[in-house]
């Protein structure tokens, strides 16, 4: 069991998350984004970046009113950057998520991807699925940014999205696992003897942790990326 303070702790990460998303997401209602994909990246960043990302989202990404100016914004290469691992991000944190509720939900799952026959500790299995949906998610969320914006056939868009952010996710991914790995394996058994399950808070508030290290360590693949003309800037 976690103390009390560490639970509150979470819950309250979790919250605060929560209805930063359910505010970006009337907010891309009301205010539709010009690339279609980013009314869903931009809520589902509130999950991990909270009230950081609310402020990104409110800077550099929300849609004028219409009729109004455009606002001047954050233009910079910084801010482009910023956007670019976010949109990786979503993708990312749609095929965690996804892949640890099912694995937690069926167990049974976790065979598929090497429990027990791979891995004795069916904590790698899962990061297997996670890293199979997160990346699946990852170019598909790709894809629809820059097919449009090229206007490319189902094929060729794909390959463009598969070369724009294979590095990209893998990058999130590492940082991701190595935080996770940290806490699972070594700081939340060292304070307080037990590591966290999928089903509860405390989990998902390393996981938001672990999310923002992934986008620490895309961070710099990105600015590559759309540096070299790879990735197209956001």
């Amino acid at each position: 069991m976690f103390p009390a303070w560490f639970t509150v702790a979470a819950i309250v990460s979790l919250t605060v998350a929560a209805l930063c998303a359910v505010f970006v997401t009337v907010d891309v209602t009301l205010r539709p984004q010009r690339m279609s994909v980013m009314n869903v990246v931009w809520p589902v960043t509130m999950l991990f970046g909270g009230l950081l990302w609310l402020g990104l989202y409110l800077l550099r990404g929300r849609t004028p009113r219409t009729g109004a100016s455009q606002p001047d914004g954050d233009g910079s290469m910084a801010g482009a950057v910023a956007v670019g691992a976010s949109h990786c991000g979503a993708g990312c944190a749609i095929g965690d998520v996804i892949a640890e509720f099912s694995l937690a939900l069926v167990p049974g799952l976790a065979a598929v991807f090497g429990a027990g026959t791979l891995f004795q500790d069916e904590m790698y299995a899962a990061w297997i699925a996670d890293f199979i949906f997160a990346f699946g998610l990852g170019i598909v969320f790709q894809y629809f940014a820059i097919a449009p914006m090229r206007n490319l056939p189902v094929r060729r868009g794909l390959w463009e999205a598969l070369k724009a952010d294979a590095l990209s996710i893998t990058a999130w991914q590492v940082g991701m696992y190595g935080v996770m790995a940290l806490a699972q394996l070594a700081i939340l058994p060292a304070l307080f003897g037990t590591r966290a399950a999928v089903l509860s808070p405390e989990f998902w508030f390393v996981m938001q942790i672990a999310m923002l290290a992934g986008f620490a360590t895309s961070y710099p693949v990105n600015w590559w990326l759309i540096r070299a003309g790879i990735k197209e800037r956001m």
